[in-house]
Parts: C-alpha cells; structure tokens; sequence
C-alpha cells in the first residue's frame, strides 16, 4: 500500500535526516537568523503534519481484496472498458480517491465518471456530466482481474 510505505519513509529516513540537519543548523549559533534552522523547522512541521494525516487515514481504510459477488456490473476495484460517441475507447479502474492515477487509468471513486459507472453493466449507457459538458458512453466491458 502506498500510503504506508510513504508513512514508514517519513518516519524512518525523512525526519530523521531532517532532525539532523536542525540540530547542526541550531549548533551554528543564533537561530533567529539562521535560515537553515528556520527551512528545518518548517520542514518537520510538514512532515509531522503529513505523518499525522497519514496515521489518520490509514485508520480509516478499510482493503478490498475479493472482487464482489457481482463481478458483471461495475463496483469499486473494476477496470471499465468504455466507448465515446466518436468510437474512441477508454479503460478505468475505479480506485479510492487516494490511489488515483490518470497515467494507469485509475479514477477515483468520488469522480462524476466513476458514480455514473457504478452498478452498470456491458452494454449500458452512462451519461457523465462534467464540468466541460456532457459526454455519453457505451460500457464495453467491466472485469476485475488486471
């Protein structure tokens, strides 16, 4: 899972190197005026602020890893194949809203294209309004394995 490897990389290799270099820049001297001790404590404010919203989130997963009973219709974890008006063709997966990634073709789950998908099946029409207009689809396939 990506959000813990990011928590268990801040934790383990990012705070500590910058808690090293808050303490070399706090042993050069006045700290009012030392602007690497200043970006140093920034730099762990955000990291700590990081670290907690991960801890936070990662509480609140829950891992899906069984396709549903319905494995025709699309629910969270489906690659969708789609179709436009213009015959071009589309492939998403419909992921949770922290794991998306249009490069892979993964859309959230809170998108305006993933709600129209849900519960649809080959063959149906989805209608998705987005904020440019909107665009009307074929479903051409839903299967849940790569």
């Amino acid at each position: 899972m990506h959000l813990s490897e990011e928590l268990s990389y801040l934790w383990k290799v990012k705070r500590p190197q910058v808690t090293q270099a808050v303490a070399e820049a706090a042993a050069m001297g006045d700290r009012s005026e030392n602007a690497e001790y200043i970006y140093g404590k920034k730099q762990l404010r955000e990291i700590d602020s990081r670290m907690r919203f991960l801890t936070k989130r990662l509480d609140e997963l829950i891992v899906v890893d069984r396709p549903p009973d319905d494995t025709s219709a699309v629910f969270f974890g489906a690659w969708v194949g789609l179709e436009d008006s213009d015959g071009k063709l589309f492939r998403y997966r419909i992921v949770g809203p922290d794991e998306f990634d249009l490069k892979r073709g993964f859309i959230s789950i809170d998108s305006p294209m993933a709600k129209a998908l849900l519960r649809k099946i080959e063959g149906d029409e989805v209608v998705v309004i987005r904020p440019n207009g909107t665009d009307i689809f074929v479903v051409t396939s839903v299967g849940y394995e790569g």
